[in-house]
Order: C-alpha cells, then structure tokens, then sequence
C-alpha cells in the first residue's frame, strides 16, 4: 500500500479512535502514530476523562509511541489525526522530530496548521516535517459536527 491509498487506510484507524472518544463524551479526535508502515502509537482525546488538559489524541499517540520505541524523538515517523493540531500539539510533534503529520478536517477554532496561526511554518524551529491536512476531511468533519449537534440537540 503505498501513497494516498496508505494515508487513507490510517486515516481510517484515527478515525476509529475519533468514534471511540465519542462514546467516552470526548471530543472526537483519533491519531495513529506510524512507523515503516506499522501503527506504533494510537490515541483519542480524553481530557475529560483523564482529567488532563493535555491528554489530546496526537499526545497520546505520542506518549505512546515514544513508550514503545524507548525514545522521546521519533525522526522518520508520521502521524494521522482526525483534526489539524492546536498549538500545544505542534509543539510536541515538532520537539518528537516527526517527519510527517497528516490531518483531515481544519479548525478553524484551533487549528495551528494554517487555520488561526501556522506555526509548522516558523522558519526558527530546529526541526520542520511535512504538515498536510485534508485526507478524509468530510469524514472527518462529519463525525465532528454530528458529535457536537447531539449534544446542541
């Protein structure tokens, strides 16, 4: 599998972790954190849950992996998030030295990828991978906007 065909596949295993958070009452926002092909880190928001304001889906993906490899950098991995990343996110994406990070949906709330401010593109960071958004943004989007109307409703 390889190309658009892969980043959708994964998007798809984020986007099973969005359902999961939203059946927790989270906000629902999944990410897989990737290896050579392999899932190596997942997550869902639980901030509510956990009472931890920085218990975001890309965090715990990354928590997560990072356990797993034995290293708090992951150079040559990616990242799949149902959502483009908050500020506190790119960050520590940034500081793991991803080489990729993948979204689906914009935020025009939150969103530090382009949506309210582009951090990714600050030339003075010491690492810079490549942020993307847009894989599966209806879908996305969808599970978003369903959740946040249920609750509205």
């Amino acid at each position: 599998m390889a190309g658009m065909q892969a980043d959708e596949a994964f998007m798809r295993e984020a986007l099973a972790l969005a359902g999961e958070a939203a059946r927790e009452g989270e906000v629902p926002v999944g990410a897989v954190l990737v290896r050579a092909g392999r899932i190596i880190g997942r997550g869902y928001n639980r901030p509510i849950s956990s009472s931890d304001p920085t218990a975001h889906a890309e965090i715990v993906a990354l928590r997560g992996a990072a356990a797993a490899e034995g290293n708090y950098r992951l150079p040559g991995c990616e990242l799949f998030v149902t959502l483009e990343p908050c500020a506190m996110c790119v960050g520590a994406l940034v500081h793991a030295r991803l080489a990729r990070v993948v979204y689906g949906a914009r935020d025009p709330k939150t969103g530090a990828c382009g949506s309210i401010v582009d951090l990714p593109a600050i030339a003075h960071w010491n690492h810079h991978g490549v942020f993307a958004g847009g894989v599966l943004a209806e879908e996305c989007g969808a599970l978003l906007k369903g959740f946040f109307a249920g609750r509205r409703g």
